[in-house]
């Protein structure tokens, strides 16, 4: 944990004459270097994803790291033009995942330039950003990923929109052999209610396929301080499976942002099971 600590503490760099903080990409790769983990890109329909891989023993299960929503919104009311997050804190968490295998996939648009993936535009942050190409999109990376460790079993994490991405790939797979989510937004359109925002025309919904995940063991974390992700997300999700493989679990004092890091070494030892 002491890297990572000096990592997340170096992202503002002091300078003569005052402190700057470096880009988002720069950030990125002070998270995955401590953990031996590579840069690569991945090529899917229509979008090239990118993703931190690390590799290290093919007789063993992969874990996977799916990114949250990221910069999606400046405002209630203005859409950021790059959805590239500003803390990857589904990189911080799979960078302090000790596993052998452990591969972190960004969302499409994020982290890749508009020139690699012509086909970002506002919507696949927005509206589509559960939509049935984005979700088809990172299956694919999820078999590439597979493809490096055949014949194992995969582990998803999701952060965040990446909660509901981890579950809706899973409803497509036959060997997941476990989810996690950290803050998940399991029910896009309780959150948005309960925001009084707009819904997610064109998404898909994790709640809805619910029971086609309930045989695959899963925990779903929330922060009882989490305003925006409240626990109460968890809960009806878990309530929808009617599953002893699901379970959710709150963590004192973490919000949607912060308080996650510092758990998750810990919070890898409990294992989902359907006991």
């Amino acid at each position: 944990m002491r890297a990572i600590r000096i990592t997340l503490a170096g992202v503002s760099l002091c300078l003569t004459g005052g402190c700057a903080t470096i880009d988002r990409d720069a950030h990125a790769d002070l998270l995955a270097k401590p953990a031996r983990m590579s840069r690569m890109q991945m090529n899917t329909d229509p979008f090239v994803l990118t993703s931190f891989v690390r590799i290290s023993d093919h007789s063993q299960p992969v874990t996977i790291y799916i990114e949250g929503d990221g910069l999606a919104w400046l405002s209630r009311t203005e859409v950021s033009r790059d959805p590239t997050p500003k803390n990857a804190l589904g990189l911080a968490l799979a960078a302090v995942d000790p596993a052998a295998n452990v591969v972190y996939l960004a969302r499409p648009c994020q982290f890749t330039e508009q020139a690699r993936s012509s086909v970002c535009n506002l919507t696949y942050w927005t509206a589509k950003r559960f939509s049935p190409e984005v979700i088809a999109a990172m299956n694919q990376a999820v078999d590439q990923v597979a493809a490096q460790v055949p014949g194992q079993k995969l582990n998803l994490v999701g952060y965040s929109g990446g909660g509901a991405v981890a579950v809706l790939v899973a409803a497509r797979r036959q060997d997941v052999a476990s989810i996690r989510t950290v803050a998940g937004n399991l029910d896009h359109a309780e959150v948005n209610r309960l925001a009084k925002v707009s819904q997610l025309s064109g998404s898909l919904n994790a709640i809805d396929v619910a029971g086609q995940v309930a045989k695959i063991p899963q925990i779903h974390y929330s922060g009882t301080d989490d305003p925006i992700v409240p626990p109460a997300i968890a809960q009806r999700f878990t309530q929808a499976s009617a599953s002893a493989c699901v379970r959710w679990m709150t963590m004192p004092g973490a919000d949607h942002e912060n308080g996650w890091t510092g758990l998750w070494r810990e919070a890898l030892d409990v294992v989902p099971n359907c006991d």
